[in-house]
């Protein structure tokens, strides 16, 4: 089968296409033909070389040349003791630190990451909706506890993440305040956001608006900057972490009545990842949240893929197509 590999770390030109041995599944697994997978801000760290990232995932190289976390597909083959699921069944879901989504069949355990993908999207939508879904859902809901009424900002709210805190805030039934760029105003706005605050012509942390939870989705913000925007007891959620931003969170644990915190959403247990992929699918049938797509690519694209991730200024997912009746060249 083919995959995008990258043995170094670097720019997206160290990706490439390789021809690699197709897995088979042990005897609690499922083989998937991974039809589409999301290209994400993460999957772009780890090919850059973040430096936190090469503790966990290779110092000098990647130890898992195969990214890719979430990710749709079509089963092709189960193990003799799978009882979930049956081959043909359509499916999305996310590998978590095991990676190698971008290739074109996956093994996950039965009791993986795993769900039937919503009856009323395609591949890429529903590999989109793992992406945003599967981390602004326990940022809001664990995280950041959201109430009924409670006033939401969304900083980075036509991103990947924050597109999927909008919709998801207003179904916790939250008063909702998404901060972007000016050509997305429109956008967030048709997400369901009470109002948009465009970036380069006000900066929200001088309004002197307050909110109970201010989830800055693109981390391009501090609890320092947003503390005087916060209720009293309020709580800032950011979704990448710094050595700064773990300060202000061991300080605030103690000190004080607005906090500061951080959550490793990726490496939840896959169970946990799997009930909410059971409520992702349920809000997206039921037309309450809907996956926002800024491009697609084929997989023999995935360099110009990182590259649109890298501008920062993508509108919603940048997903990766698997073209299984054209084979691509290795």
């Amino acid at each position: 089968m083919n995959a995008i590999v990258y043995t170094t770390y670097g720019p997206p030109d160290v990706l490439h296409l390789k021809e690699v041995k197709k897995p088979a599944p042990k005897e609690n697994e499922v083989l998937i033909r991974v039809d589409a997978a999301a290209v994400t801000t993460t999957d772009c760290d780890l090919r850059g070389g973040n430096m936190l990232m090469r503790l966990v995932f290779g110092l000098r190289k990647p130890k898992r040349p195969i990214l890719g976390t979430e990710f749709a597909g079509e089963i092709e083959a189960i193990g003799k003791d799978v009882r979930r699921f049956r081959p043909g069944d359509q499916v999305f879901g996310a590998t978590g630190a095991g990676f190698g989504a971008h290739a074109e069949y996956i093994c996950l355990p039965e009791d993986g990451a795993l769900a039937k993908k919503p009856a009323n999207t395609t591949f890429a939508e529903a590999a989109a909706i793992c992406e945003g879904g599967l981390t602004a859902l326990p940022f809001l809901r664990d995280t950041g506890k959201i109430q009924h009424g409670d006033r939401v900002l969304i900083n980075g709210a036509s991103g990947a993440v924050g597109s999927s805190a909008v919709q998801l805030a207003k179904i916790f039934g939250a008063d909702v305040t998404g901060v972007c760029g000016p050509t997305n105003v429109t956008l967030v706005r048709s997400l369901g956001a009470d109002r948009v605050i465009d970036y380069t012509r006000e900066d929200f942390t001088q309004t002197g608006q307050r909110y109970d939870i201010i989830f800055d989705a693109v981390s391009k913000s501090s609890f320092a900057r947003c503390k005087d925007s916060l209720t009293p007891g309020g709580v800032y959620l950011a979704t990448v972490p710094s050595l700064a931003l773990y300060r202000h969170v061991l300080w605030t644990a103690k000190f004080g009545g607005k906090k500061a915190r951080v959550a490793a959403t990726g490496l939840r247990p896959p169970r946990e990842k799997a009930r909410d992929l059971l409520i992702l699918k349920e809000l997206t049938e039921a037309g309450t949240l809907r996956p926002v797509i800024d491009s697609t690519y084929p997989m023999d694209q995935i360099v110009e893929a990182h590259r649109r991730v890298e501008t920062g200024h993508k509108k919603g997912h940048v997903v990766v197509e698997l073209d299984h009746t054209n084979r691509y060249a290795a």
